[in-house]
């Protein structure tokens, strides 16, 4: 039976919350993986899993290194709490693998232990050398051996692979985000999903400019981002009847401000639904028109609920460097009409006066008949993660 040691970082610092924050990360680690689980317990620092033997170790990884609330992981062998049992095992495992030089770190969570963590490295490094004529490299060694002495027993590895970090979703609430079908809301979902947000997704567009084989593009960007979360919520909500009253009664410099301004207000209404805390959006300062400082004021001044941009302060090749690393850059590319441009000024407004914004969007009367219209029209999609 195979153990898998899994390690947090954040949630370390959660005081006598921690077990709350364990055990929504414990759940969502045994969705991800589906079964072949057999017992798991939390030690200090980590949560222990013991795994079936034949269990897809590689798909597991692959699950694991996209979970919010894991810091690294890694697959090792286990030892009861014994130096001579510690030392056989690390050559049971290295035994299994070519190398020329190594390495032993250890680290004790268990101070009862009879030796501190300096004083194990010595030990088993010198039982390795003596055993197998290896040599010792601490700076760049070919393999590096994990000893890591817990509270009720010993686990030994040789790879720790890393995880997203942060919190795990479920932890901090529930928000919406506003996926345009970019680069950039796809990134800030993912953000707010590693501080532990549970994100559904609400899409708006104009039927009359996007053919539905098109939102197969948006559908693809939610289902690279439920592997982070395993499972997404998607409202896909028709637009034109709004943009139509728009067109026909708001000075085209404005528009863009006004769209957006009555987008923040069908969102609101999904979050009362799903009751959500809050709003997601893609927004970074100075990116397009509409993200000056004065129109995002303008526009977020739409919501009742708190707006949360966590690209605000980040560049546009910042923001693509992170679509990539998490897979939706590919998805986000295809082209795709923006809803947000059209029938806009070539020269739009950068800087809205929020008296002037209220009192143009007071033209459009039945507004609120209008957004439930458009509510009516809704789809309502769950897509889950492609590993489950």
């Amino acid at each position: 039976m195979e153990r898998l040691v899994v390690h947090y970082s954040e949630i370390g610092t959660k005081g006598k919350n921690r077990k709350v924050f364990e055990r929504i990360l414990i759940k969502n680690i045994k969705r991800a993986i589906g079964g072949g689980i057999s017992r798991v317990y939390r030690d200090y620092g980590r949560i222990v899993l013991y795994l079936d033997k034949n269990i897809d170790s590689e798909a597991v990884s692959k699950k694991l290194e996209k979970i919010p609330g894991i810091a690294n992981f890694m697959f090792a062998t286990r030892s009861s709490l014994n130096i001579e049992e510690i030392k056989k095992k690390c050559i049971w495992v290295l035994n299994n693998i070519t190398f020329k030089s190594f390495r032993i770190s250890s680290s004790r969570s268990n101070k009862r232990f009879s030796v501190n963590s300096q004083e194990l490295n010595r030990i088993v490094g010198s039982y390795v050398i003596e055993k197998m004529d290896k040599v010792v490299d601490l700076e760049n060694p070919d393999v590096n051996v994990y000893v890591e002495i817990c509270e009720r027993e010993a686990f030994i590895g040789i790879e720790k692979k890393k995880g997203v970090g942060g919190l795990p979703v479920g932890s901090s609430g529930k928000l919406i985000c506003s996926l345009s079908g970019g680069i950039d809301s796809p990134v800030a979902s993912w953000l707010m999903m590693k501080r532990g947000c549970k994100i559904v997704f609400g899409h708006i567009y104009n039927s009359t400019q996007t053919k539905e084989v098109l939102l197969e593009k948006v559908n693809s960007i939610v289902k690279q981002l439920s592997n982070f979360q395993l499972e997404s919520k998607i409202y896909v909500i028709p637009f034109e009847r709004i943009q139509k009253e728009i067109i026909i009664k708001i000075p085209a410099k404005f528009r863009m401000i006004i769209y957006r301004r009555f987008m923040m207000r069908i969102l609101n209404e999904i979050a009362k639904k799903e009751k959500a805390k809050g709003i997601v959006t893609g927004d970074s300062i100075g990116q397009v028109a509409s993200q000056t400082i004065e129109n995002l004021n303008c526009i977020y001044d739409a919501s009742k609920l708190p707006v949360f941009a966590p690209l605000i302060g980040m560049s546009k090749e910042e923001i693509i460097r992170l679509s990539r690393e998490i897979g939706t850059y590919k998805y986000s590319i295809i082209d795709y009409p923006d809803c947000c441009s059209f029938m806009i000024a070539k020269h739009p407004e950068t800087k809205g006066r929020i008296d002037i914004i209220k009192k143009l969007g007071e033209s459009i009367e039945n507004h609120k008949e209008l957004i439930k219209m458009c509510l009516g029209r809704a789809s309502v999609k769950s897509i889950k993660s492609e590993d489950l």
